[in-house]
């Protein structure tokens, strides 16, 4: 996708499942986003939950789609004419390159970034996200938390700024395999992150680029040196906000 490009999108429901409340439900849904040219830009499948428009109307049989735990590196696509050969680790900031990481290594990013209220605002307009939960404090006031809530895309894009500090040279997101949202964050938190490496892999035909699969976690106020994640029984912490599952390109 190149500056200048008009990106349209179509999204179909693959899915439905109503929660055990019997308020609210979820739904699947495969977006297709494509070029002028009618060239697909991004193929991708999520899940929302939705509130039910009656909560005592009955719910359709679920159907859950299967999805993929994670694509594999073949799937990834790579624009033609990309090459690295003359790649400058020096100007970039980082003489860590693929062949620097190992599977299984944990990276504690340090650094932290404290959410604002109109930063995050402002970011979520740019998303085009129109919720009202994200806008609307006269009336959020009166609701369970008394406060906007703060995006998660935003909350995904702090944490991928973060962890260029010690991923510096993961340029491209080539493909999410996944990722859970899994706590509420408010202006004034303050967020945090480190990273696993799942696993890498060399881009098929090129001896100029590989491929790292990283689970990245975000937490708030909570400093990420002891890598917090789950509990022993295999609960998210409550102060972990952020799950993200995801392969980066970076230069060999």
């Amino acid at each position: 996708m190149f500056a200048g490009d008009t990106i349209s999108a179509r999204s179909e429901v693959i899915g439905l499942k109503e929660n055990s409340n019997g308020k609210t439900g979820v739904v699947y849904v495969r977006s297709i986003a494509t070029n002028q040219h009618d060239e697909m830009i991004v193929d991708y499948k999520r899940w929302v939950m939705a509130h039910k428009r009656d909560a005592l109307a009955l719910a359709p049989d679920a159907t859950v789609p299967d999805f993929k735990k994670a694509l594999a590196p073949d799937d990834m696509h790579i624009p033609d004419g990309l090459r690295f050969d003359d790649y400058d680790a020096v100007l970039a900031g980082s003489t860590d390159l693929w062949g620097a990481y190992e599977v299984g290594e944990k990276i504690d990013h340090v650094d932290g970034l404290s959410v604002e209220e109109a930063e995050h605002m402002m970011a979520t307009r740019l998303y085009q996200n129109t919720a009202k939960v994200h806008f609307n404090q006269h009336v959020q006031a009166q609701g369970r938390f008394g406060r906007r809530l703060v995006y998660g895309g935003h909350v995904i894009s702090i944490v991928r700024a973060l962890s260029f500090n010690g991923l510096a040279n993961a340029f491209h997101v080539a493909a999410i395999n996944g990722g859970s949202h899994t706590s509420l964050i408010f202006a004034g938190d303050t967020v945090y992150a480190w990273s696993e490496v799942l696993d890498k892999a060399p881009c098929s035909g090129r001896d100029d680029l590989g491929a790292l699969r990283v689970r990245t976690i975000g937490s708030k106020d909570l400093l990420c040196a002891a890598f917090p994640y789950k509990d022993d029984v295999g609960k998210y912490l409550s102060d972990v906000v952020l799950d993200f599952d995801y392969w980066v390109l970076m230069p060999r």
